[in-house]
């Protein structure tokens, strides 16, 4: 008898069992945009599974397992040797391992194989993002390592294997290796030119000896790493391996793990070199330079990380209100929610659109276009990441109290949200970044104003918002105090451009009055009400 009164009722189904890819529309049309006719059948075919596989009970449980279990250092074993290893729960292997498979690192080896990446690890951060850290180092090691072309013959195909290794063995035993980085020391921050690790050169001028403390270094159980040390000749990149050729373990002595807000399934350490072996990829004294193009790919992976985590809170809150009964009515059809909602996919559609388009000119290469990616991917990475906490926060209002319990999983979505805003440099260091390239380097703003006009008379908002800009950069007095508005600007103007070129009128539209034209409030679901928010709501709802 008591048990009928724990019937439960106006409850949505668990958002499982569906394809990630498919569903996300946005996400769809922009590999369709931006991949040549004669891969899209196989494209498709892999993200569909990879969406299949991210929607799986089976894999969303890894998720929660690993981000409930977090790694435990290890720095002896049971007879007091030193042995600085990282335990992690079985699920974080089981998803790293899924994602090497899935080609999240091998991006450099495949056609077009900048946007299927970018397209596979948006959706494969909606899963657990802490597993993407290793991924995207790894991914993004790749430039940084073609500036010494024996290096790169070594350790490329390591890298852009599609097999997950997790032995610490000699790399030139394996089928597959991680990447980790080393540049953050507690007296510099992303001051890395203040970096005190020293780098004794070796007889043999290639080879050095490195003594010294990194604040940071994720994913401590890598096969290498990059780091930045003093040589002789200045502030150099040094690769350094977790287990030399002889099979000995390289000094690489784990002090502590980072205990952090979100992101608690990967390791973040602090390590200590004691006489530990490396190589110097790169000139003496031209670390910053040698690693710049590996800085620059992870960015674009915080833009990436952030769309996805993005994508995730909208469609759980568009799934909740779909299903969910308030005032005698489904909650995606009150107004106001509508409202929300709508305004909430927006946001998330921008960020995906925006981040396929310059995965899309990795692959591209030419001139023109790594002058885009020098200033877009600092704007982008700006803006996309500092939206994403305000609107994983407000999606998960739209659950009510049930977004504050940690079984809808939008906790974790909140926690992990402002991760990538501080990673691979803060708001100030991305917004100092743009300027950097807007006086430094004319093809930059060029290649940027080319592509924003190339939506100039279609939306008169835009039209505006492309002279407010420039109005803006014609103004150099106190540019620097006013970098983070100018930012802003750039990363909005671009986004605008694209959803008006690409995205369906309605949502073209939403943005442009809402971001453009002053048409829109600072809370999400201010959104003007003459607009059709119940078309951009239906776009972004999640078919389980």
């Amino acid at each position: 008898m008591a048990g009928s009164t724990h019937t439960v009722t106006n409850q949505p189904p668990p958002l499982v069992g569906y394809d990630l890819y498919s569903a996300d529309r946005a996400l769809t049309e922009a590999v369709e945009r931006h991949l040549a006719p004669e891969l899209l059948d196989e494209v498709r075919g892999e993200l569909a599974a990879l969406g299949r596989t991210c929607g799986s009970a089976q894999v969303q449980e890894w998720g929660a397992l690993a981000n409930e279990n977090p790694p435990r250092l290890r720095t002896h074993d049971r007879y007091g040797r030193r042995i600085d290893e990282v335990e992690f729960h079985p699920s974080w292997h089981r998803l790293l391992g899924k994602g090497v498979s899935a080609g999240l690192t091998a991006a450099w080896a495949r056609p077009g194989g900048h946007v299927r990446r970018a397209a596979a690890f948006l959706l494969w951060t909606q899963v657990e993002a802490g597993n993407g850290c290793p991924l995207s180092m790894t991914h993004a090691a790749v430039p940084a390592l073609r500036t010494d072309p024996d290096l790169a013959a070594e350790w490329e195909p390591r890298l852009t294997s599609m097999i997950y290794d997790r032995d610490l063995r000699p790399a030139g035993q394996k089928a597959g290796a991680l990447f980790g980085m080393g540049m953050t020391e507690k007296q510099g921050g992303s001051d890395v030119r203040a970096n005190t690790t020293a780098a004794r050169p070796l007889p043999d001028g290639e080879t050095y000896e490195l003594t010294g403390h990194k604040w940071f270094c994720s994913a401590p159980m890598s096969d290498a790493f990059l780091v930045l040390a003093q040589a002789p000749g200045g502030l150099t990149c040094l690769l350094v391996p977790r287990v030399l050729e002889d099979g000995t373990r390289n000094p690489f002595l784990i002090q502590r793990l980072k205990d952090k807000l979100g992101n608690r399934s990967n390791a973040s350490a602090e390590v200590e070199f004691d006489g530990t072996w490396a190589r110097r990829v790169g000139d003496e004294g031209r670390g910053l330079r040698t690693i710049i193009d590996m800085v620059a790919a992870t960015r674009l992976d915080c833009v990436l990380g952030s769309a996805g985590l993005m994508r995730q809170a909208v469609a759980q809150a568009v799934h909740h209100c779909t299903h969910r009964e308030a005032f005698g009515g489904k909650l995606v059809d009150k107004p106001l929610m509508r409202n929300v909602l709508a305004d909430l996919a927006l946001e998330s559609e921008a960020a995906t659109t925006l981040a396929l388009r310059l995965a899309a000119a990795y692959d591209d290469d030419g001139e023109q276009e790594r002058a885009l990616l020098r200033i877009a991917v600092p704007a982008a990475k700006y803006w996309v990441t500092k939206r994403c906490t305000p609107l994983t926060v407000e999606a998960s209002e739209c659950l009510g109290g049930n977004g504050y319990v940690e079984e809808s999983g939008m906790p974790r979505l909140v926690r992990e949200s402002p991760l990538n805003s501080i990673w691979e440099g803060a708001g100030n260091v991305q917004a100092l970044d743009v300027l950097r390239a807007l006086q430094r380097e004319p093809a930059a703003l060029n290649a940027y104003l080319q592509e924003v006009g190339k939506a100039r008379g279609a939306d008169h908002r835009l039209d505006g918002a492309i002279k407010g800009l420039l109005t803006e950069l014609a103004d150099l007095e106190g540019i620097e105090t006013r970098a983070r508005r100018l930012t802003e600007r750039l990363a909005l103007v671009l986004q605008g451009s694209l959803l008006i070129r690409f995205a369906p009128s309605e949502v073209a539209d939403a943005f442009c009055a809402s971001r453009l034209g002053n048409d829109g409030g600072m809370a999400f679901g201010t959104l003007p009400s003459t607009l059709n928010l119940t078309a951009v709501v239906d776009r972004s709802r999640p078919q389980a």
